[in-house]
Protein backbone atom coordinates (compact mmCIF):
# COMPACT_ATOMS: atom_id res chain seq x y z
CA UNK A 1 0.00 0.00 0.00
CA UNK A 2 1.33 3.44 -0.94
CA UNK A 3 2.34 5.46 2.11
CA UNK A 4 0.37 8.69 2.60
CA UNK A 5 1.85 11.99 3.69
CA UNK A 6 0.24 14.88 5.63
CA UNK A 7 -1.18 17.97 3.92
CA UNK A 8 1.27 20.83 4.45
CA UNK A 9 -1.42 23.40 5.25
CA UNK A 10 -1.29 24.44 8.88
CA UNK A 11 -4.12 22.95 10.89
CA UNK A 12 -5.11 20.37 8.26
CA UNK A 13 -4.95 16.74 9.38
CA UNK A 14 -5.70 15.12 6.02
CA UNK A 15 -3.29 12.51 4.67
CA UNK A 16 -2.73 12.46 0.91
CA UNK A 17 -1.04 10.35 -1.71
CA UNK A 18 2.41 11.46 -2.91
CA UNK A 19 0.99 11.76 -6.43
CA UNK A 20 -1.63 14.22 -5.17
CA UNK A 21 1.03 16.19 -3.30
CA UNK A 22 3.06 16.43 -6.49
CA UNK A 23 0.10 17.93 -8.35
CA UNK A 24 -1.01 20.34 -5.61
CA UNK A 25 2.30 21.39 -4.13
CA UNK A 26 1.75 19.34 -0.99
CA UNK A 27 -1.85 20.28 -0.26
CA UNK A 28 -4.89 18.02 -0.03
CA UNK A 29 -7.56 18.70 -2.63
CA UNK A 30 -10.05 20.36 -0.18
CA UNK A 31 -7.32 22.76 0.97
CA UNK A 32 -6.17 23.38 -2.59
CA UNK A 33 -9.70 24.22 -3.71
CA UNK A 34 -10.35 26.42 -0.68
CA UNK A 35 -7.12 28.34 -1.31
CA UNK A 36 -8.11 28.85 -4.94
CA UNK A 37 -11.51 30.18 -3.87
CA UNK A 38 -9.87 32.53 -1.38
CA UNK A 39 -7.43 33.76 -4.02
CA UNK A 40 -10.31 34.31 -6.45
CA UNK A 41 -12.24 36.26 -3.82
CA UNK A 42 -9.20 38.43 -3.08
CA UNK A 43 -8.89 39.13 -6.80
CA UNK A 44 -12.56 40.14 -6.98
CA UNK A 45 -12.29 42.42 -3.97
CA UNK A 46 -9.14 44.04 -5.33
CA UNK A 47 -10.55 44.61 -8.81
CA UNK A 48 -14.28 45.10 -8.25
CA UNK A 49 -15.59 48.47 -9.30
CA UNK A 50 -18.76 50.39 -8.50
CA UNK A 51 -21.08 51.14 -11.41
CA UNK A 52 -23.84 53.73 -11.14
CA UNK A 53 -26.25 53.15 -14.01
CA UNK A 54 -28.30 56.14 -12.86
CA UNK A 55 -25.54 58.73 -12.99
CA UNK A 56 -26.83 61.78 -14.83
CA UNK A 57 -30.33 60.26 -15.22
CA UNK A 58 -33.04 62.55 -13.86
CA UNK A 59 -36.18 61.48 -15.73
CA UNK A 60 -38.25 59.06 -13.62
CA UNK A 61 -39.33 57.02 -16.65
CA UNK A 62 -35.71 56.55 -17.72
CA UNK A 63 -34.81 55.48 -14.18
CA UNK A 64 -37.55 52.85 -14.22
CA UNK A 65 -36.44 51.51 -17.58
CA UNK A 66 -32.99 50.92 -16.08
CA UNK A 67 -34.52 49.28 -13.01
CA UNK A 68 -36.51 46.86 -15.17
CA UNK A 69 -33.64 46.07 -17.55
CA UNK A 70 -32.04 42.62 -17.05
CA UNK A 71 -28.46 42.57 -15.79
CA UNK A 72 -25.82 39.97 -16.50
CA UNK A 73 -24.07 38.95 -13.30
CA UNK A 74 -20.45 40.05 -13.16
CA UNK A 75 -18.58 39.52 -9.88
CA UNK A 76 -16.28 42.42 -10.75
CA UNK A 77 -19.17 44.91 -10.87
CA UNK A 78 -21.07 46.23 -7.86
CA UNK A 79 -24.14 48.14 -8.99
CA UNK A 80 -25.01 51.18 -6.89
CA UNK A 81 -28.74 51.12 -6.06
CA UNK A 82 -30.89 54.10 -6.92
CA UNK A 83 -31.56 56.54 -4.09
CA UNK A 84 -35.31 55.79 -4.15
CA UNK A 85 -37.20 52.51 -4.28
CA UNK A 86 -38.99 51.38 -7.42
CA UNK A 87 -42.30 52.01 -5.67
CA UNK A 88 -41.40 55.61 -4.92
CA UNK A 89 -40.18 56.26 -8.45
CA UNK A 90 -43.44 54.91 -9.86
CA UNK A 91 -45.42 57.17 -7.55
CA UNK A 92 -43.47 60.19 -8.79
CA UNK A 93 -44.47 59.65 -12.44
CA UNK A 94 -46.36 62.44 -14.16
CA UNK A 95 -49.32 61.62 -16.38
CA UNK A 96 -47.11 61.88 -19.46
CA UNK A 97 -44.49 59.60 -17.93
CA UNK A 98 -47.13 57.03 -17.02
CA UNK A 99 -48.24 56.91 -20.65
CA UNK A 100 -44.62 56.64 -21.76
CA UNK A 101 -44.09 53.66 -19.45
CA UNK A 102 -47.26 52.05 -20.76
CA UNK A 103 -45.98 52.37 -24.33
CA UNK A 104 -42.62 50.98 -23.25
CA UNK A 105 -44.30 48.01 -21.55
CA UNK A 106 -46.18 47.14 -24.72
CA UNK A 107 -42.95 47.40 -26.73
CA UNK A 108 -41.34 44.90 -24.36
CA UNK A 109 -44.30 42.54 -24.72
CA UNK A 110 -44.10 42.75 -28.51
CA UNK A 111 -40.37 42.02 -28.36
CA UNK A 112 -41.03 38.80 -26.40
CA UNK A 113 -40.05 40.25 -23.01
CA UNK A 114 -43.52 39.51 -21.72
CA UNK A 115 -42.69 39.28 -18.01
CA UNK A 116 -41.04 42.71 -17.79
CA UNK A 117 -43.85 44.28 -19.80
CA UNK A 118 -46.54 42.77 -17.57
CA UNK A 119 -44.68 43.91 -14.45
CA UNK A 120 -44.64 47.51 -15.67
CA UNK A 121 -48.34 47.42 -16.54
CA UNK A 122 -49.10 45.96 -13.12
CA UNK A 123 -47.28 48.78 -11.33
CA UNK A 124 -49.10 51.38 -13.43
CA UNK A 125 -52.52 49.84 -12.78
CA UNK A 126 -52.03 49.31 -9.04
CA UNK A 127 -50.13 52.50 -8.20
CA UNK A 128 -51.89 54.91 -10.59
CA UNK A 129 -55.10 53.14 -11.62
CA UNK A 130 -54.00 53.69 -15.22
CA UNK A 131 -56.60 52.25 -17.63
CA UNK A 132 -55.46 49.69 -20.21
CA UNK A 133 -58.68 49.74 -22.22
CA UNK A 134 -56.91 50.14 -25.58
CA UNK A 135 -54.18 47.62 -24.76
CA UNK A 136 -56.32 44.79 -23.36
CA UNK A 137 -57.41 43.37 -26.77
CA UNK A 138 -53.76 42.99 -27.77
CA UNK A 139 -52.91 41.36 -24.45
CA UNK A 140 -55.68 38.83 -25.00
CA UNK A 141 -54.58 38.26 -28.59
CA UNK A 142 -51.12 37.43 -27.25
CA UNK A 143 -52.75 35.03 -24.76
CA UNK A 144 -51.76 37.13 -21.77
CA UNK A 145 -54.47 36.40 -19.22
CA UNK A 146 -52.75 37.10 -15.90
CA UNK A 147 -52.63 39.08 -13.57
CA UNK A 148 -56.38 39.54 -13.73
CA UNK A 149 -56.28 43.06 -12.24
CA UNK A 150 -54.78 44.29 -15.53
CA UNK A 151 -58.15 43.74 -17.19
CA UNK A 152 -60.39 45.71 -14.82
CA UNK A 153 -60.65 48.61 -17.30
CA UNK A 154 -61.76 46.42 -20.23
CA UNK A 155 -64.24 47.90 -22.69
CA UNK A 156 -67.84 46.72 -22.90
CA UNK A 157 -67.00 44.94 -26.14
CA UNK A 158 -64.13 43.04 -24.53
CA UNK A 159 -66.28 42.26 -21.50
CA UNK A 160 -69.01 40.76 -23.68
CA UNK A 161 -66.43 38.74 -25.60
CA UNK A 162 -65.05 37.31 -22.35
CA UNK A 163 -68.52 36.39 -21.12
CA UNK A 164 -69.11 34.47 -24.35
CA UNK A 165 -65.65 32.89 -24.18
CA UNK A 166 -66.21 31.38 -20.72
CA UNK A 167 -68.46 28.66 -22.10
CA UNK A 168 -65.96 27.32 -24.62
CA UNK A 169 -62.45 28.16 -23.38
CA UNK A 170 -61.80 25.40 -20.87
CA UNK A 171 -58.06 26.10 -20.74
CA UNK A 172 -58.44 29.76 -19.74
CA UNK A 173 -61.81 29.62 -17.98
CA UNK A 174 -60.29 30.18 -14.54
CA UNK A 175 -58.44 33.30 -15.71
CA UNK A 176 -61.46 34.63 -17.62
CA UNK A 177 -63.66 34.39 -14.54
CA UNK A 178 -61.01 36.30 -12.59
CA UNK A 179 -60.87 38.99 -15.29
CA UNK A 180 -64.62 39.36 -15.27
CA UNK A 181 -64.61 39.65 -11.49
CA UNK A 182 -62.17 42.56 -11.71
CA UNK A 183 -64.23 44.23 -14.45
CA UNK A 184 -67.16 43.90 -12.07
CA UNK A 185 -69.62 46.26 -13.79
CA UNK A 186 -73.40 45.85 -13.80
CA UNK A 187 -73.38 43.42 -16.73
CA UNK A 188 -70.77 41.25 -15.01
CA UNK A 189 -72.68 41.31 -11.73
CA UNK A 190 -75.82 40.17 -13.54
CA UNK A 191 -73.87 37.40 -15.28
CA UNK A 192 -72.40 36.06 -12.04
CA UNK A 193 -75.88 36.21 -10.52
CA UNK A 194 -77.24 34.14 -13.42
CA UNK A 195 -74.48 31.58 -12.93
CA UNK A 196 -75.37 31.39 -9.25
CA UNK A 197 -79.09 30.95 -9.97
CA UNK A 198 -78.53 28.46 -12.77
CA UNK A 199 -75.19 26.71 -12.37
CA UNK A 200 -73.56 26.08 -15.79
CA UNK A 201 -72.36 22.61 -16.72
CA UNK A 202 -68.71 23.67 -16.77
CA UNK A 203 -68.88 24.78 -13.12
CA UNK A 204 -68.24 21.18 -12.04
CA UNK A 205 -64.72 21.51 -13.47
CA UNK A 206 -63.88 24.44 -11.16
CA UNK A 207 -62.51 24.23 -7.64
CA UNK A 208 -65.08 26.77 -6.40
CA UNK A 209 -68.47 27.97 -7.61
CA UNK A 210 -68.34 30.69 -10.32
CA UNK A 211 -69.74 33.39 -8.02
CA UNK A 212 -66.87 32.81 -5.54
CA UNK A 213 -64.41 34.28 -8.04
CA UNK A 214 -65.69 37.73 -7.15
CA UNK A 215 -63.92 37.47 -3.79
CA UNK A 216 -60.54 37.72 -5.51
CA UNK A 217 -61.59 41.12 -6.87
CA UNK A 218 -62.88 42.29 -3.49
CA UNK A 219 -66.66 42.00 -3.79
CA UNK A 220 -69.49 39.50 -3.45
CA UNK A 221 -73.08 39.00 -4.53
CA UNK A 222 -75.79 39.87 -2.06
CA UNK A 223 -78.86 37.72 -1.53
CA UNK A 224 -80.73 39.70 -4.18
CA UNK A 225 -77.93 39.71 -6.76
CA UNK A 226 -76.34 43.10 -6.04
CA UNK A 227 -72.65 43.88 -5.71
CA UNK A 228 -71.32 44.32 -2.16
CA UNK A 229 -67.81 45.67 -1.62
CA UNK A 230 -65.57 43.68 0.71
CA UNK A 231 -62.90 46.26 1.48
CA UNK A 232 -63.19 49.84 2.66
CA UNK A 233 -61.88 52.90 0.86
CA UNK A 234 -59.97 55.17 0.76
CA UNK A 235 -56.61 53.52 1.46
CA UNK A 236 -53.85 55.04 3.61
CA UNK A 237 -50.40 53.53 4.04
CA UNK A 238 -48.91 52.79 7.47
CA UNK A 239 -45.21 52.90 8.33
CA UNK A 240 -42.78 53.21 11.21
CA UNK A 241 -41.67 56.77 11.98
CA UNK A 242 -37.93 57.24 11.81
CA UNK A 243 -37.48 54.19 9.58
CA UNK A 244 -35.66 55.55 6.54
CA UNK A 245 -36.39 52.43 4.50
CA UNK A 246 -40.12 52.70 5.13
CA UNK A 247 -40.21 56.42 4.51
CA UNK A 248 -38.39 55.90 1.24
CA UNK A 249 -41.13 53.64 -0.07
CA UNK A 250 -43.83 56.25 -0.59
CA UNK A 251 -43.42 59.98 -0.95
CA UNK A 252 -46.56 60.82 0.99
CA UNK A 253 -45.17 59.06 4.06
CA UNK A 254 -43.07 62.11 4.84
CA UNK A 255 -46.26 64.01 5.69
CA UNK A 256 -47.81 61.31 7.87
CA UNK A 257 -49.37 61.74 11.30
CA UNK A 258 -49.03 59.48 14.37
CA UNK A 259 -51.21 56.40 14.72
CA UNK A 260 -51.45 53.80 17.46
CA UNK A 261 -50.18 50.45 16.16
CA UNK A 262 -48.89 47.29 17.84
CA UNK A 263 -49.62 48.32 21.44
CA UNK A 264 -49.69 45.46 23.98
CA UNK A 265 -52.94 45.13 25.91
CA UNK A 266 -53.35 44.37 29.59
CA UNK A 267 -55.44 41.36 28.57
CA UNK A 268 -53.98 37.98 27.69
CA UNK A 269 -54.86 35.27 25.21
CA UNK A 270 -56.86 32.50 26.93
CA UNK A 271 -55.22 29.94 24.65
CA UNK A 272 -51.49 30.66 24.89
CA UNK A 273 -51.16 33.32 27.60
CA UNK A 274 -49.54 35.92 25.33
CA UNK A 275 -50.48 39.56 25.73
CA UNK A 276 -53.17 40.59 23.28
CA UNK A 277 -51.89 43.20 20.84
CA UNK A 278 -53.79 46.19 19.47
CA UNK A 279 -52.82 45.97 15.81
CA UNK A 280 -54.48 49.31 15.11
CA UNK A 281 -56.41 51.86 17.16
CA UNK A 282 -57.78 54.67 15.00
CA UNK A 283 -60.40 57.36 15.62
CA UNK A 284 -63.50 56.70 13.54
CA UNK A 285 -63.49 60.27 12.23
CA UNK A 286 -60.26 59.63 10.34
CA UNK A 287 -60.94 59.81 6.57
CA UNK A 288 -59.76 56.20 6.19
CA UNK A 289 -62.82 55.07 8.17
CA UNK A 290 -65.36 57.40 6.57
CA UNK A 291 -67.27 54.46 5.09
CA UNK A 292 -67.24 52.40 8.31
CA UNK A 293 -70.34 52.44 10.50
CA UNK A 294 -68.75 52.10 13.95
CA UNK A 295 -70.70 53.10 17.04
CA UNK A 296 -67.69 53.93 19.21
CA UNK A 297 -65.12 56.76 18.98
CA UNK A 298 -62.18 54.40 18.35
CA UNK A 299 -61.82 51.34 16.15
CA UNK A 300 -59.45 49.13 18.13
CA UNK A 301 -58.47 45.85 16.43
CA UNK A 302 -56.89 43.47 18.93
CA UNK A 303 -55.61 39.95 18.50
CA UNK A 304 -53.08 37.39 19.68
CA UNK A 305 -50.19 37.47 17.24
CA UNK A 306 -49.42 33.85 18.03
CA UNK A 307 -52.82 32.21 17.79
CA UNK A 308 -54.21 34.31 14.94
CA UNK A 309 -51.42 32.80 12.84
CA UNK A 310 -53.30 29.49 13.10
CA UNK A 311 -56.95 30.52 13.18
CA UNK A 312 -59.19 33.52 12.59
CA UNK A 313 -59.51 35.39 15.90
CA UNK A 314 -62.64 37.40 16.72
CA UNK A 315 -63.15 40.24 19.18
CA UNK A 316 -66.42 41.72 20.39
CA UNK A 317 -66.88 45.22 21.85
CA UNK A 318 -68.01 45.93 25.40
CA UNK A 319 -70.36 48.78 26.32
CA UNK A 320 -67.48 51.28 26.06
CA UNK A 321 -66.20 50.01 22.72
CA UNK A 322 -63.21 48.16 24.16
CA UNK A 323 -62.31 44.80 22.56
CA UNK A 324 -63.09 41.65 24.53
CA UNK A 325 -62.44 38.01 23.71
CA UNK A 326 -65.29 36.61 21.62
CA UNK A 327 -67.20 33.56 22.74
CA UNK A 328 -67.19 32.51 19.09
CA UNK A 329 -63.43 31.86 18.99
CA UNK A 330 -62.64 28.20 18.35
CA UNK A 331 -59.25 26.92 19.42
CA UNK A 332 -57.52 25.28 16.44
CA UNK A 333 -56.57 21.63 16.63
CA UNK A 334 -52.94 21.01 17.48
CA UNK A 335 -52.31 24.39 19.11
CA UNK A 336 -51.43 22.70 22.41
CA UNK A 337 -48.60 20.86 20.66
CA UNK A 338 -46.93 24.07 19.45
CA UNK A 339 -43.95 25.55 21.30
CA UNK A 340 -45.71 28.79 22.18
CA UNK A 341 -42.78 30.15 24.18
CA UNK A 342 -40.55 30.05 21.10
CA UNK A 343 -43.18 31.81 18.99
CA UNK A 344 -43.69 34.43 21.69
CA UNK A 345 -40.05 35.40 21.37
CA UNK A 346 -40.43 35.64 17.61
CA UNK A 347 -43.25 38.18 17.83
CA UNK A 348 -41.96 40.22 20.75
CA UNK A 349 -40.23 42.89 18.66
CA UNK A 350 -42.71 45.62 19.53
CA UNK A 351 -40.15 47.84 21.24
CA UNK A 352 -36.83 49.22 20.08
CA UNK A 353 -33.67 49.38 22.19
CA UNK A 354 -31.53 52.52 22.24
CA UNK A 355 -27.74 52.70 22.41
CA UNK A 356 -27.76 53.21 26.18
CA UNK A 357 -29.79 50.05 26.69
CA UNK A 358 -33.10 51.73 27.45
CA UNK A 359 -36.30 50.67 25.70
CA UNK A 360 -38.67 53.01 23.92
CA UNK A 361 -42.02 52.48 22.28
CA UNK A 362 -41.89 52.30 18.50
CA UNK A 363 -43.74 55.12 16.75
CA UNK A 364 -45.89 54.69 13.67
CA UNK A 365 -47.50 57.07 11.19
CA UNK A 366 -50.44 56.95 8.82
CA UNK A 367 -50.00 58.80 5.54
CA UNK A 368 -51.72 62.17 5.22
CA UNK A 369 -52.92 61.49 1.69
CA UNK A 370 -54.77 58.42 0.39
CA UNK A 371 -53.37 56.12 -2.25
CA UNK A 372 -55.00 54.01 -4.95
CA UNK A 373 -57.28 51.27 -3.56
CA UNK A 374 -55.31 48.52 -5.35
CA UNK A 375 -51.89 49.86 -4.34
CA UNK A 376 -51.18 47.07 -1.87
CA UNK A 377 -53.21 44.36 -3.59
CA UNK A 378 -50.42 42.50 -5.38
CA UNK A 379 -48.24 41.00 -2.66
CA UNK A 380 -45.64 39.68 -5.12
CA UNK A 381 -44.91 43.25 -6.30
CA UNK A 382 -43.41 43.95 -2.86
CA UNK A 383 -45.31 47.21 -2.35
CA UNK A 384 -45.63 48.88 1.05
CA UNK A 385 -48.30 46.47 2.27
CA UNK A 386 -49.32 47.93 5.63
CA UNK A 387 -52.45 50.00 5.18
CA UNK A 388 -55.87 51.04 6.41
CA UNK A 389 -58.44 50.51 3.67
CA UNK A 390 -57.75 49.26 0.19
CA UNK A 391 -57.87 45.87 -1.49
CA UNK A 392 -56.05 43.25 0.62
CA UNK A 393 -52.70 41.98 -0.59
CA UNK A 394 -53.49 38.29 -0.32
CA UNK A 395 -50.42 36.09 0.01
CA UNK A 396 -52.64 33.11 -0.82
CA UNK A 397 -56.24 33.06 -2.09
CA UNK A 398 -58.77 35.66 -0.93
CA UNK A 399 -60.18 34.53 2.42
CA UNK A 400 -62.69 36.92 3.96
CA UNK A 401 -63.99 35.46 7.25
CA UNK A 402 -67.69 35.15 7.96
CA UNK A 403 -69.00 36.96 11.02
CA UNK A 404 -69.73 34.21 13.58
CA UNK A 405 -72.71 36.17 14.92
CA UNK A 406 -74.62 36.98 11.72
CA UNK A 407 -72.75 34.87 9.08
CA UNK A 408 -72.22 37.90 6.81
CA UNK A 409 -68.86 38.22 5.07
CA UNK A 410 -66.70 40.63 7.07
CA UNK A 411 -65.14 43.62 5.31
CA UNK A 412 -61.38 44.10 5.13
CA UNK A 413 -60.39 47.26 7.01
CA UNK A 414 -56.61 47.03 6.88
CA UNK A 415 -53.49 44.89 6.95
CA UNK A 416 -50.04 44.87 8.56
CA UNK A 417 -46.93 43.50 6.91
CA UNK A 418 -45.05 41.01 9.10
CA UNK A 419 -41.89 43.06 8.55
CA UNK A 420 -43.55 46.01 10.27
CA UNK A 421 -44.17 43.87 13.34
CA UNK A 422 -40.65 42.51 13.67
CA UNK A 423 -37.36 42.51 11.83
CA UNK A 424 -37.35 39.86 9.10
CA UNK A 425 -41.00 39.15 9.87
CA UNK A 426 -43.00 37.16 7.37
CA UNK A 427 -46.56 37.10 6.11
CA UNK A 428 -49.42 39.56 6.49
CA UNK A 429 -52.00 40.09 9.25
CA UNK A 430 -55.42 41.02 7.86
CA UNK A 431 -58.01 43.03 9.82
CA UNK A 432 -61.77 42.75 9.27
CA UNK A 433 -64.92 44.23 10.73
CA UNK A 434 -68.63 43.43 10.88
CA UNK A 435 -70.48 46.72 11.30
CA UNK A 436 -73.93 45.38 12.30
CA UNK A 437 -72.40 43.15 15.00
CA UNK A 438 -69.56 45.55 15.94
CA UNK A 439 -67.03 42.73 15.82
CA UNK A 440 -63.48 42.58 14.48
CA UNK A 441 -61.45 39.66 13.20
CA UNK A 442 -57.80 39.04 12.37
CA UNK A 443 -56.35 36.37 10.09
CA UNK A 444 -52.87 35.65 8.80
CA UNK A 445 -51.28 34.34 5.61
CA UNK A 446 -47.71 33.63 4.60
CA UNK A 447 -46.01 32.07 1.61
Amino acid sequence: MTERIPCIREGCEHMILPATAAKTGGYCMPCKQEMEREAHQRYIEANRRDVNLYEGITDAADVLKIMHAPRTYDPLIRYIPYKYSMEQVYLSLSTEQQLEMKRYAMELIRSEDEDAGKDILLYLVCYHNLPLTAEIPELLEREIVYPAVLFKSASNETRDHLIQQVDNDEENRNHILMMLAYIGDEAVVQQFWQWKQSVPDWASELYVAPDRYTLQAGWELTGDGQRRELFITPSYSLYEAGNSDAEGSESENLDGVPISLLVPSSNHCPWCGSSLISLMNLHVQHPALQSVDWRFPQLDVQTCLVCSSYSVMYMEMDAEGKPIWSKHNVKPDGLDEIDVEEIKADVSGLVRSTLNGSVQRRLFHIASEPRQPFHGSEWAMEPSLSQVGGHPGWVQDADYPACPACTATMKAIGQLDGELIQENGEGVYYMFGCEPCQMTAVSYQQS
